[in-house]
């Protein structure tokens, strides 16, 4: 058996650990053959993006962040960006990904990634690659799995910014705002903000009021607490607002998504023109994405890697690795289509709530 393996989207930790178990189980146990595929499905698509995946090339990988693969989230085959008479289109180029499997001899595929690279993969399936998923992103928002790996290093990552924060908070009376990411899914923040202590913690899930913020930081005042610490997920915006959006889909072609950004500010803005505090805005941006990965993380993605072999083996193309409970099963790659996100009714919420948090409604 020969397989490629790729991993695509926005890097991860956990992606190396991920790799490792796959090459080690699968040459040790198994005596399948990998090829790595370089910057997600770009190397499909792209010449010389490709090369032996063995044991000495995954040798010490295990505690490092990102991956040794590469990655991109502007290399979607099916809408992949083509310079034409100066200028950029997007061009439909599955039968070039299919080609480029076939020459480099691949039985089968094994995409590494988040509900972009996946659904990806899916499609790749439907044309006749037979492909097998593990999930992975920081937003911990695929439908298909209780938890994806990296979200647990992030989440720890946040919450140690949030601890930090504290001390000058408290030193200067102010109020903190921490833009957190989960694109559309308030999972990072809402669990890092109840770890770190948040005051305030405003997720995409539940649209926020000004005046519940301002009330939540003014009690707090009354009861000698000058200083209020608030998170605020990237997705998050008030009743009736609107996304805060850094680039549109269409500014980057191949993307296909847009990019979020400046939620603290504009929260911040706001907030600074109705009461007389200082206010500090913390975007932590990628070094959410960064580091090495916890234990947790590494168990969960060398389980991860582990199983996805055991799809191949038994045949279940299409399928994915998922957590359900406390066991890896398998799920039809489908289900990593369906967005999760956090239930405004669920239990994690109800009892920050009744701890005093505030979520803004």
């Amino acid at each position: 058996m020969r397989l490629g393996v790729l991993t695509g989207g926005g890097d991860c930790p956990g992606l190396n650990p991920v790799i490792r178990s796959v090459v080690k189980r699968g040459v040790l146990e198994l005596g399948y053959e990998f090829v790595g595929i370089e910057n997600g499905y770009m190397g499909l698509v792209e010449p010389d993006l490709a090369y032996p995946l063995t044991r000495d090339a995954v040798r010490g990988i295990l505690p490092k962040g990102g991956t040794i693969l590469g990655t991109s989230n502007r290399a979607n085959p099916f809408q992949y960006a083509v310079r034409e008479g100066g200028r950029w289109v997007e061009r439909d180029l599955s039968d070039r990904a299919l080609a480029r499997a076939r020459e480099l001899g691949l039985d089968g595929l094994i995409a590494i990634g988040g509900d972009g690279t996946l659904s990806i993969a899916h499609r790749l399936l439907e044309k006749g690659l037979k492909v097998v998923g593990c999930p992975k992103t920081i937003d911990n928002d695929l439908s298909g799995t209780d938890q994806t790996f990296g979200f647990d290093t992030a989440r720890a990552t946040v919450t140690e910014a949030i601890d930090r924060l504290h001390s000058t908070a408290e030193s200067h009376d102010r109020v903190m705002v921490v833009e957190i990411m989960g694109r559309n899914a308030g999972f990072l923040t809402l669990d890092s903000g109840i770890a770190g202590g948040a005051d305030v913690i405003l997720i995409p899930e539940i649209p926020y009021r000004l005046e519940s913020i301002l009330e939540k930081i003014r009690k707090r005042q009354q009861h000698r607490k000058r200083f209020s610490i608030v998170a605020v997920a990237e997705g998050a915006c008030p009743v009736g607002g609107h996304l805060a959006v850094l680039e549109a889909a269409d500014a980057v072609p191949g993307r296909g998504v847009v990019r979020l950004g400046g939620a603290g500010k504009v929260l911040a803005d706001a907030l600074a023109d109705r009461i007389d505090m200082e206010i500090r805005v913390t975007v932590l941006g990628h070094l959410q994405r960064g580091g090495s990965p916890t234990a947790a993380d590494r168990l969960l993605a060398t389980r991860y890697g582990c199983k996805v072999l055991d799809l191949v083996r038994d045949g279940l193309w299409g399928h994915m690795t998922a957590l359900r409970g406390c066991d890896i099963v398998a799920v039809p790659l489908a289900e990593s289509r369906k967005e999760r996100r956090v239930d405004p009714r669920g239990e994690l919420v109800r009892f920050a709530k009744g701890m005093g948090i505030s979520f803004g409604d």
